[in-house]
């Protein structure tokens, strides 16, 4: 499946705040926690749980978000498919960040440990 521009585009001004309650929700209904979620942003982002939730807050876009990230080294050792894309060939840096992310909340979600989502990391 190819990424489009519009798909980009819209990724890009796709706010955190909207979406930070549906990742909740799903880790929760799958026995998970928030402060488990908040560990893998964290781990993703190298933001706090205050950092996140002042982005929260302030309602930033995915694009802000990630521009002010700073991306775990080991990112690039996320792979697969999440939402009909295969990560690793998304050509557009920011569009594969956030496709990392779902790709780690999915994995909370179903109940894969902790040190497996954080590659190896805690």
């Amino acid at each position: 499946m190819k990424v489009t521009e519009e798909h980009n585009n819209r990724i890009a001004k796709m706010t955190f705040a909207s979406v930070f309650p549906h990742y909740v929700t799903k880790v929760e209904k799958k026995g998970r926690t928030r402060q488990e979620l908040l560990h893998v942003i964290e781990w993703l982002t190298s933001f706090k749980e205050n950092q996140i939730q002042q982005l929260i807050d302030e309602k930033v876009t995915f694009e802000f978000f990630f521009n002010k990230a700073e991306l775990n080294p080991n990112a690039n050792l996320i792979t697969g498919v999440i939402c009909g894309y295969r990560i690793e060939e998304i050509d557009n840096p920011l569009t594969q960040k956030v496709r990392y992310l779902d790709k780690l909340v999915d994995e909370l979600a179903k109940g894969r440990k902790m040190d497996k989502i954080l590659r190896g990391n805690k």
